[in-house]
């Protein structure tokens, strides 16, 4: 009988960025259902899973929440999965409450990044209960990195004999084949920008944000235009929090040396178009878009911070300095694009560990191991019983 592998997430986006690889290559093992919100299903156009949509709010709503729990519980129990694998903090807590409840015999769930890191009082001593919860219900808690991991142990929320990472960690590795050195994406990007060609072009990829050190790269970039007259800034990514005016008015005469590109799902064209890929994070999981950035010959300036000492090999990939110091940053970011032959002495070492740590294929074998050998264990559990 062929077995049957649930994934929940909150966003289509979510299964489309980081999952679509695992199904893709478990739907020749395994009956695959995916259970997500259904804002931007086309995104999901050609996965190899039965759909199934289900309102989820990203924010706490406790009537709402109360309902998607009560079906998902009904699914579960109806279709009686052999393992259910969930992504994303919200959709972690209702399947894998609804897991336990339906009695699913395999729970899995990714820890990709914990937001109380950057809280306080009550909301931090909340959020890490919460995550603490989902770990006790899970049979095989997933971290994305082997720092968070550690840092996850050490603050008791998994334990230490059950928590897990897939190989060198990342949720699904970089496809080498999408993410490489392209001259003729650089040359484009830069002319649809306006950027000149032998600018020192710094990038950023994701939300605006302060948990992401938006403010901080506003004000190091400052500093960097004052020695580098070349230099100029991409951002790229959704505003949340921070917009791009604010960025803009912390440049101030540096302005005109920034640019925006809002949410791509062609990422890697302006990571292609970077000489370097900036981080200022005051907390992450373990970061794709550096090792992402990596693969494309870019070397990284980030925080040294869990999550991104596991991505960034520290003056072998690229230069890690202290969270929130500003001159630190302008520094670091000051040297790489000065000296040339560091910078590409970093970017092809970066290129290198990328290719031999985070293959995207390496990380869906062993994640397709892991099901097959948790489904097996199982089995045998059951057989004994």
């Amino acid at each position: 009988m062929v077995k049957k592998l649930c994934y929940v997430a909150t966003l289509p986006a979510a299964v489309h960025a980081f999952l679509r690889p695992h199904i893709t290559a478990a739907a020749g093992r395994y009956e695959v259902t995916v259970v997500c919100d259904g804002v931007d299903r086309h995104l999901l156009k050609g996965l190899p899973a039965r759909l199934i949509f289900l309102p989820v709010e990203r924010k706490p709503s406790p009537l709402h929440d109360l309902r998607t729990l009560f079906r998902l519980y009904r699914l579960f129990r109806r279709e009686r999965f052999d393992i259910v694998h969930s992504l994303m903090p919200k959709t972690g807590l209702l399947a894998m409450l609804a897991g336990w409840l339906a009695g699913i015999p395999v729970r899995i769930h990714t820890f990709t990044g914990q937001v109380w890191v950057t809280s306080h009082g009550l909301g931090r001593h909340s959020l890490r209960w919460i995550d603490k919860l989902i770990g006790s219900l899970t049979t095989c808690p997933l971290v994305d990195g082997h720092s968070q991991r550690d840092f996850l142990v050490a603050q008791k929320v998994l334990s230490a004999t059950k928590a897990q990472v897939i190989g060198a960690g990342s949720v699904c590795g970089v496809d080498a084949n999408r993410f490489k050195p392209d001259t003729a994406a650089r040359t484009l990007v830069r002319s649809e920008l306006g950027i000149k060609p032998d600018a020192r072009l710094i990038l950023y990829v994701g939300r605006l944000n302060r948990d992401k050190g938006m403010l901080d790269l506003a004000a190091a970039f400052c500093k960097v235009t004052h020695e580098i007259p070349e230099a100029e800034l991409l951002l790229v990514g959704a505003e949340e929090e921070i917009s791009f005016g604010q960025m803009q008015e912390i440049c101030g005469v540096a302005r005109e040396r920034l640019h925006f590109v809002n949410f791509t799902s062609h990422p890697e064209r302006y990571m292609a178009a970077a000489d370097v890929f900036c981080l200022p994070s005051y907390r992450e999981g373990f970061n794709m878009t550096l090792i992402e950035a990596a693969a494309c010959g870019v070397p990284a300036v980030a925080t040294r911070i869990y999550g991104i000492v596991d991505a960034v090999a520290e003056n072998e990939t690229g230069l890690l300095c202290p969270v929130g110091d500003i001159d630190a940053l302008s520094q670091s970011l000051i040297k790489l694009l000065q000296d040339n032959q560091l910078r590409l002495s970093l970017g092809n070492a970066a290129q290198r560990r990328t290719l031999d740590m985070f293959s995207g294929d390496a990380i869906t074998y062993e994640m397709i191991k892991l099901y097959d050998e948790l489904t097996l264990k199982k089995n045998a559990e059951n057989f004994k019983g």
